[in-house]
């Protein structure tokens, strides 16, 4: 599906509530964010007591596998009810052709400008988490563009809103071509293996509307030793800086209006924490393309993650509206009056005017333990999960 023309296409697959819906006006691009990036096939173990010791064997007590790299960031902002356009190079083996049947049928991203390599075997990680944290390996290679062309970037097509991963001395022209296009940029970041932690090399902040580091990221990039003294000192780049704290929540700072909020993180049990800095950023897009106050944005997002982390998965851990509608519903009445969580659970009133509808069943749709599975319609088992398991 094209996503260079001006016609609104429908909300994702499956999603039931429009976030953007009060905002759509006629001649609107038919995307509202797009992405770019590298897919991997992620195979998730959980329930393993400690990391992986040298020279021994560990049994974990459960797996799964589902698409991630930049599959995460897609399949949180689409399950928001988001417009999303992905462009990614896919392997013409079963592990593309599982990620891309799962992202395009199962999620209704946008694939149109993605594109299948022969004989180039898809990107893989194996991610083991034990204890709250988790251990990586991964394994790929460069993929060329269509065509056999280069390794580089594809152009960006006219959309409300962009989501980009920097690195330091690694520019990306489509950032640029996408901001003078009239698209909103939203960045994160990854760990600097350079040691410089240098923000002229990252130029691209010059056109980004928020830059969305960890705690520790944005301290080191400024050189401060406060994740709030980081993001107002961010502001000097970028107009909206939003450090996420791990167990103490989020802060933002708006440097044209001097507006700040910090909104506590939401106490659970983390069974896999992959991707959740993903879905952080993928709800902190949907609030400010929405066009709600920077508090409502910054706890929505927090909120988002927060149901991520109780299930493991990276892209398919991601909360659709009836996981948060759920949550919304029951958490509060099970919650004594008069107890500091029922004065925190406050924050979240702002949910009460966009869930108006009854929450469906949750948890859905989540990662698989194998590909092997089939259906009766004799589809993969990716394909069955999807058709049965949707989450709006």
């Amino acid at each position: 599906m094209s996503t260079d023309d001006q016609t609104p296409r429908p909300a994702p697959l499956g999603c039931t509530f429009d976030p953007l819906a009060d905002v759509r006006r006629p001649g609107d691009p038919g995307c509202d964010v797009y992405l770019t990036g590298t897919v991997f096939l992620d195979i998730i173990f959980t329930g393993l007591d400690s990391a992986p010791v040298r020279g021994t064997e560990s049994w974990a007590r459960g797996m799964g596998s589902s698409p991630g790299g930049v599959a995460n960031m897609a399949t949180a902002l689409a399950r928001l009810g988001l417009r999303t356009s992905l462009a990614a190079a896919f392997g013409d083996d079963k592990y593309g052709e599982y990620c891309w049947e799962t992202l395009e049928r199962g999620e209704g991203i946008d694939l149109g400008l993605s594109w299948t390599v022969p004989g180039w075997h898809s990107p893989v990680t194996v991610s083991m988490a034990y204890e709250g944290e988790r251990t990586m390996v991964s394994h790929g290679h460069e993929a060329p563009l269509p065509g056999g062309g280069a390794p580089g970037e594809p152009p960006a097509p006219p959309a409300r809103s962009a989501v980009a991963s920097l690195s330091p001395g690694q520019p990306q022209e489509w950032i640029t071509a996408a901001a003078g296009a009239g698209s909103l940029l939203f960045a994160d970041v990854g760990w600097d293996d350079t040691g410089a932690w240098d923000l002229a090399a990252l130029p691209e902040l010059a056109y980004c509307e928020a830059f969305l580091p960890n705690a520790e990221e944005a301290m080191r990039y400024t050189r401060t030793d406060c994740p709030r003294a980081a993001a107002r000192a961010l502001t000097e780049r970028v107009p909206l800086a939003v450090v996420t704290m791990g167990a103490e929540g989020a802060y933002a700072a708006d440097g044209r209006t001097g507006e700040t909020a910090e909104v506590p993180a939401i106490d659970v049990e983390a069974l896999d924490t992959t991707g959740a800095g993903d879905v952080f950023v993928a709800g902190f897009v949907t609030g400010t393309l929405a066009g709600w106050p920077l508090a409502d944005r910054l706890a929505f997002a927090g909120l988002t993650a927060a149901l991520s982390v109780q299930e493991f998965g990276g892209s398919l851990s991601a909360p659709g509206w009836g996981e948060i509608a759920a949550w919304w519903q029951r958490v509060p009445a099970l919650t004594p009056a008069g107890t500091p969580m029922e004065q925190a659970l406050g924050r979240y009133a702002f949910l009460d005017r966009l869930l108006p509808y009854e929450a469906p069943a949750w948890p859905r749709r989540r990662a698989v333990p194998t590909l092997g599975f089939r259906d009766t319609a004799g589809a993969g088992a990716g394909a069955a999960g999807r058709r049965n398991d949707r989450t709006g």
